[in-house]
């Protein structure tokens, strides 16, 4: 459980996570973890409407979010107006061959090199294995990624300790290492 967002313009016709062209009036949605054409049903919980979503994107990378659906799926659900709802997920189908995939937490973007590799000098000098990854675009990013879990709830715990230990990386999440390779990041 926990909040779904939507988003629409101005990410409508450009590439996904996921490498293919977003289109804001089709049921898709971007989640952090869960492996691309992945399908899951959203629940609103407050006016019971579902809607089934293909994940093709990441995200939402708001502390507390869930999930970011499309304005298409949004729109089934009754929640444009409102910006945001409480929802649960339910994964109905993974995509065929879909492994569990190597998690990390992400800790940081910056579009100067220098500034990643200080914050991954001080998050490798606490945690252990940290990395810098670029993930090309406009702007580049190098991504500073924490840890090397198998498990969701071995993440999450990771992420938790880095939030309750550092001020400044208080929007620390959890990230798959597969999906950043997938997307030429």
């Amino acid at each position: 459980m926990g909040l779904a967002s939507w988003y629409g313009y101005p990410y409508h016709g450009r590439r996904t996570a996921g490498g293919e062209i977003y289109d804001m009036e089709q049921l898709t949605a971007a989640h952090r973890t869960l492996p691309f054409n992945t399908w899951v049903r959203v629940f609103d919980l407050d006016n019971d409407r579902t809607v089934d979503v293909r994940i093709n994107d990441r995200g939402p990378f708001v502390d507390g979010r869930v999930i970011d659906l499309s304005h298409a799926a949004a729109q089934a659900i009754q929640m444009i107006g409102p910006g945001i709802a409480r929802v649960r997920l339910q994964v109905m189908r993974l995509p065929e061959g879909a492994t569990a995939g190597e998690l990390a937490v992400q800790v940081g973007a910056f579009q100067d090199r220098r500034n990643a590799e200080n914050v991954r000098s001080r998050m490798e000098s606490r945690y252990g294995v940290t990395r810098v990854v670029l993930r090309e675009g406009s702007p580049d990013l190098w991504l500073v990624l924490v840890g090397s879990e198998a498990t969701q709830t071995g993440a999450r715990e990771l992420a938790g300790r880095i939030r309750e230990d550092s001020s400044e990386n208080g929007t620390a999440f959890v990230v798959r290492l597969d999906s950043l390779e997938a997307s030429k990041w």
